[in-house]
Order: C-alpha cells, then structure tokens, then sequence
C-alpha cells in the first residue's frame, strides 16, 4: 500500500509526515523507517525509529534508490512502514513518467513484503498523474 502527502514546497508535508510516523510508531508490532535527505529531524522522530539519511549512500538514480529499498527491507523481514520525506527529490524523478513506474514499483515491493509506504510529493494533488491521485491522504 502507497499513501501520498501532497502539496507545494513550505506547506508542511514533512511535519505530517513526523507526526504521523511517531503515532504509529506506538500502534505497530513491527520497524519503521524513515528516509529523507538529511539527518536534521533525527530528534523529532521517536526513538524506535530508524532514519536513513540517504546522501549518505552513493544513490544516485532512481533505480539505486529502488535497489536501496529493497536491502533495507531485505535486512529487517519486521518493517511494516516506510516513510519517504521529499520523494521525488530522493528517488532522483523529474518526470510524470519516472513517477508512475516508481510508484508501480513501490507497490509490488509493498505487495511483495507487506510494508506500507507513506511519502510526500512537491506537487498538488491536481498536477499529480490522474494514476496516483487516489493514493493522495493527505492533500496542502
């Protein structure tokens, strides 16, 4: 399962997206995780969670970033969630195209290892692709 929050730049995705992952931080038997682009919200996420600073691993396309994904998952079988804070800068998409694959990817990953992922997209609900806008949950 994918679950989008969007919205433009400065609308506070990030801080839903905090909050969300500390809420259900306390209602999962499983791990979650949450993967941004820098280190700086280390200390508004509960201690149970592991954050993943992403430039700190040579990723560097959209593939790699897939790639990275599936590793993480493949070294805890017990992550039931996933956050993806600015996901169209982290997964490396500049196109509609490159979003919608991803997003297909996403979900046989999700499909495949039960594991939700909840990320956050620079775009209005309503410049998203037609294809993706019923996963959006939260819309800025």
């Amino acid at each position: 399962m994918i679950e989008i929050v969007s919205g433009e730049k400065g609308k506070g995705k990030t801080k839903i997206l905090l909050d969300r992952c500390n809420e259900d931080i306390k209602n999962i038997s499983g791990s979650s995780i949450f993967v941004d682009k820098s280190s700086k919200h280390m200390y508004d996420l509960d201690s149970k969670v592991r954050l993943i600073n992403i430039t700190e691993y040579p990723v560097n396309t959209t593939g790699e970033f897939l790639g990275f994904l599936s590793g993480v998952i493949s070294q805890n079988n017990d992550i039931e969630e996933i956050f993806l804070d600015s996901f169209l800068t982290i997964a490396f998409i500049d196109t509609n195209n490159g979003l919608l694959s991803s997003i297909e990817e996403l979900e046989k990953i999700s499909d495949c290892f039960n594991v939700k992922f909840i990320i956050s997209i620079s775009q209005t609900k309503d410049d998203l692709p037609s294809e993706v806008q019923s996963k959006v949950v939260v819309s800025l």
